[in-house]
């Protein structure tokens, strides 16, 4: 690049291209929140250059706070930045889409054919492969977030909550809140960390949207715009829940799934691993959609499709409409279509809203976000929690048949085997996860 052209931003993007961008990361979005966020980096800042670093990281810095899938809300929020709201509905909307599709044709021939050999062994293979990925994810949110005792001790009380008191998640994010909002008054240093993403002064060169480019009008703060959005999402939310309700009733498994999962999609402090152990409560345990078995197979599903991790809920819907068999025995498919849909729109729906109605706020300064003292605590408290998620797929992986029952050393071996390469030697989940569905083919294929 010559000096001229490091100086000159590139030429205004069109909605088409956009549409042409958005669509292909939603197929490329692999590696989880990390590498989803380092492919638009590359992309969008060091590549295209459509936004500045110091803009991106300060449109990170926002959607690290929020509720839900950071990447998907980055790239909502890129979007809408852009193109104004429905170029952040084409960019967020996109992200999600491809991964709904795949993993809607993979959960269908999951139930139809599950029960096969080979399909029995791939799987035996990457469940325990799925351990040391929650593993690997308890050290790394554990490493960033517990940087001193009190973060340590709130991290062993959720799970001792959760482990051996079965405290609902819920509960514990707002004891965890709690505890932030009062020591962050007693003792703030404590309760204050970053959001793992600071400035940078790295340049490549001008970019469409860059450090000083004003603020586009569409995105400026204004209250009737604010009271637009609120009115939109309540009509978007309420409006569906209230149909599902009225129409077929309260306790009708759509309706059912629609609340459940809005509550959900607000519980998503830390990411996915982090809620997975309220949907594993309202899901395997109280609404009895899918088994713990099928639990882990789905998100041995997710780590291998595009798109947010919480994808994952999608497999539960599928499963639970399945299950379920609401439109009758020969209508499964029809209705774990519709089961995952509706419960896939009720998850992200909170995440275009948080965009559309902050992101003007976030707009009127350009200055980094830290996390507050609750948001502190709580991410404390999803560490412990993610532990739980840890022991609770190595009891049903590693020990089948209970604690008094035989351990599956295969499984055992294999589990060990991919935290080794995780951790220690860094190998991408995708790698290991295709090497231990084949070790665990070709063992089932020896019957071990």
């Amino acid at each position: 690049m010559t000096d001229a052209q490091h100086n000159k931003p590139p030429a205004a993007v069109a909605i088409g291209e956009a549409f042409g961008f958005w669509l292909k990361l939603g197929f490329i979005s692999f590696g989880g929140p990390a590498g989803q966020i380092s492919i638009m980096h590359q992309e969008l800042v060091e590549r295209k250059r459509w936004i500045s670093e110091k803009r991106f990281l300060h449109a990170l810095n926002y959607c690290m706070v929020l509720p839900g899938p950071e990447a998907q809300q980055l790239a909502t929020y890129i979007g809408w930045l852009m193109h104004r709201t429905w170029g952040g509905i084409m960019a967020g909307g996109l992200f999600v889409l491809p991964s709904l599709a795949l993993l809607i044709v993979m959960s269908w021939l999951y139930m139809a054919f599950g029960h096969l050999p080979a399909i029995s062994g791939l799987f035996a293979g990457i469940k325990p492969a799925v351990i040391a990925i929650v593993v690997q994810a308890v050290l790394r949110i554990g490493g960033r977030a517990l940087k001193n005792p009190i973060l340590w001790s709130i991290a062993c009380a959720a799970f001792i909550a959760i482990f051996a008191f079965h405290a609902p998640f819920p509960l514990i994010v707002l004891g965890a809140a709690v505890i932030g909002i009062i020591g962050g008054r007693i003792s703030p240093q404590t309760f204050v960390t970053g959001g793992g993403h600071g400035r940078s002064d790295t340049s490549y060169g001008a970019a469409l949207i860059d450090d000083d480019t004003p603020t586009p009008v569409h995105a400026r703060f204004r209250w009737h715009r604010l009271a637009t959005v609120i009115a939109a999402g309540v009509l978007l939310w309420g409006g569906p829940i209230a149909g599902l309700g009225l129409v077929l009733g309260w306790h009708h498994t759509l309706s059912e799934m629609a609340l459940f999962f809005s509550k959900a999609a607000l519980l998503t402090f830390g990411g996915a691993y982090a809620v997975l152990p309220y949907v594993y409560q309202g899901a395997v345990e109280k609404f009895r959609w899918i088994s713990a078995p099928q639990m882990i197979d789905g998100l041995a599903l997710g780590e291998t499709t595009p798109g947010p991790l919480i994808m994952v809920v999608t497999f539960v819907g599928f499963i639970g409409g399945w299950t379920q068999a609401y439109l009758g025995p020969d209508a499964r498919p029809v209705a774990a279509i519709i089961a995952a849909i509706v419960v896939t729109w009720f998850t992200f729906l909170p995440s275009f809203l948080f965009i559309f109605a902050g992101g003007p706020l976030i707009e009127t300064t350009h200055n980094n976000l830290r996390f507050t003292a609750p948001l502190t605590a709580i991410t404390a408290a999803v560490v412990g929690v993610i532990l739980n998620l840890a022991l609770f797929f190595s009891y049903h992986v590693i020990w089948p048949n209970g604690l008094g029952g035989t351990v599956a050393w295969p499984s055992a071996i294999i589990a060990l085997g991919a935290a080794i390469a995780l951790i220690r030697f860094k190998v991408n989940v995708m790698v290991v996860i295709a090497a231990c569905g084949a070790i665990g083919l070709l063992a089932h294929s020896m019957g071990l």
